[in-house]
């Protein structure tokens, strides 16, 4: 089967001191790869061996693959809203859905409880997570909305589980927990709490995986609307995907600034990752759910999730939990 792909180009903002705007947009390419709509695209993990990228559709239940090489999509159905996959060391995926840590095992499609956390709170459910450079899974709660717009706020929490698959609460106390990834040299963190408009660091320990003394990194700019994922580049630069706001964003973490902007044709921008060949390219989740009818069909590419060439940085692999 052959992909079919929608080129769009897009203006980019570029900081002082880097490529020329015109030079940069002229090389930047997105194409439409995944046209299977998701209400909720988000979490995407590119599988190396597989040449495939996975990822959720948290409020369809669903965990999902496309192949690069098929451009089909399959998908595991599961009992709740699963929020964040990762890879396994042993094979498989480790997956957040509803309050439990769980495994995934593709085949069988069996998903096999860890633990389930914060049963004390029905209105909490997982969010983001990843893999840290040592094999341990972080991942964070928040509060769903009880009407629109109506929300508990700071009964989320960060968490860390370890590959003998026990848990210890890392941040307490948090709205969306969101976003995550590593400096290159595994002496970072950086996390976003969506409701706080911002990019965090902390000081971390690579060898017990604790997090302290958090640090405004970056906070976002109106037009910019609320950080949702993001991920690290290999010049340790940031990248956030601008869940309203249409576009992801590049950031130094070092000076604080945003250096480049990637607009893209719908507006609810969720997550991204890089991969591909050489991990050259970036692969951009998107949702359909929260947009009206008008705003729908100004934006029939809502959900879909986009690749990103031409950006002249690449990323590096996921880490795997080691269990």
């Amino acid at each position: 089967m052959l992909c079919i792909y929608i080129a769009y180009r897009r203006h980019m903002d570029v900081a002082f001191g880097q490529r020329t705007n015109e030079a940069m947009s002229s090389s930047i390419r997105i194409e439409s790869v995944v046209k299977e709509k998701n209400r909720m695209g988000e979490c995407p993990v590119w599988e190396e061996w597989e040449n495939a990228l996975i990822y959720v559709d948290i409020n369809s239940q669903k965990v999902c693959r496309w192949s690069a090489v098929s451009c089909e999509v399959q998908c595991v159905s599961v009992d709740a809203r699963v929020s964040s996959v990762a890879l396994r060391q042993h094979g498989g995926y480790v997956i957040t859905l509803g309050t439990r840590f769980a495994f995934l095992d593709w085949d069988s499609q069996k998903v096999t409880t860890i633990l389930e956390l914060e049963q004390d709170k029905p209105n909490n459910r997982f969010n983001d997570g990843k893999v840290d450079p040592k094999g341990r899974y972080f991942a964070g709660t928040m509060a769903e909305e009880t009407a629109p717009g109506v929300r508990a706020r700071r009964q989320g929490a960060l968490y860390t589980l370890f590959p003998d698959l026990s848990v210890i609460k890392q941040l307490d106390q948090v709205d969306i927990s969101n976003g995550l990834d590593w400096s290159l040299d595994h002496r970072t963190f950086f996390h976003i709490d969506s409701l706080a408009y911002a990019v965090h660091a902390f000081n971390y320990d690579v060898h017990t995986g604790k997090i302290v003394c958090p640090r405004l990194v970056y906070h976002l700019e109106e037009e910019e609307r609320m950080p949702d994922g993001m991920c690290i580049d290999a010049e340790g630069k940031l990248w956030v995907a601008c869940i309203d706001g249409g576009r992801v964003i590049r950031i130094d973490p070092e000076t604080g600034k945003r250096i480049q902007t990637v607009r893209l044709p719908t507006s609810r921008i969720t997550s991204c990752c890089f991969g591909g060949k050489d991990y050259a390219e970036m692969y951009v989740t998107s949702a359909y759910d929260g947009l009206d009818e008008a705003t729908l069909a100004k934006e029939p590419q809502a959900g879909e999730i986009f690749k990103i060439t031409g950006l002249g940085v690449k990323g590096i692999p996921q880490n795997f939990f080691a269990a």
